[in-house]
């Protein structure tokens, strides 16, 4: 199983707003980064997640975090997302997910949260929170996954420590507050964007 798209690195665009959305996506694709995400704990995500698929026009694989219930995952396909990220393992969101024909990246802490997700038809794993767990963990439960499943660290990476989980095992990482925190400037967003590429390509 494949990571979908050329760049394995999530941008986590958490409390992003409207009117704000198009011109952080435009650094981030000109940067090379081609998965985004909108946690549905931002202000009108609803309005944001269809400016951003527009921006993105086909470049990049976009949808939403934070996706804790069956009925989210209907309203985040309804409008058109691809991606969709949770925090935690619920097989129920899970399924709905594959339903709805979009790229699962699920959340886990434990092997056995990982094995319930991959039951429930995860497509890539997520280890959340990555900088809690640590490098020595990933690569200890990489051990016992399936070879052939995606595992991005999500929570606390940065250009600085990115090399490590990538070393460890991971392929690629969710990226949110080093990379953007709400009501940043975008010339922010694109200085961290390219320090996130640039430290994933040279490992």
């Amino acid at each position: 199983m494949a990571w979908p798209t050329a760049l394995p690195l999530i941008a986590i665009l958490r409390g992003i707003t409207p009117d704000e959305v198009v011109a952080h996506v435009a650094v981030l694709l000109a940067a090379g980064f081609d998965a985004i995400e909108i946690p549905l704990n931002s202000p009108d995500w609803q309005r944001s997640i269809p400016l951003a698929l527009d921006a993105a026009d086909d470049r990049a694989l976009v949808g939403a975090g934070t996706v804790l219930t069956p009925d989210a995952v209907d309203a985040v396909a309804d409008l058109g997302g691809h991606l969709l990220v949770t925090p935690n393992t619920d097989p129920a969101v899970i399924r709905r997910g594959r339903e709805r024909d979009m790229y699962t990246s699920i959340g886990f802490s434990t092997p056995s949260e990982a094995f319930a997700a991959l039951a429930a038809g995860a497509q890539s794993l997520k280890l959340f929170p990555a900088a809690q767990w640590g490098p020595g963990y990933v690569k200890a439960i990489r051990a016992v996954l399936p070879p052939d499943i995606p595992l991005l660290a999500v929570g606390g990476v940065t250009p600085e420590n990115i090399g490590q989980f990538l070393d460890a095992g991971c392929i690629g990482a969710g990226l949110g507050s080093d990379l953007y925190k709400a009501g940043q400037p975008v010339s922010r967003t694109r200085e961290r964007a390219q320090a996130f590429v640039k430290a994933y390509r040279a490992v």
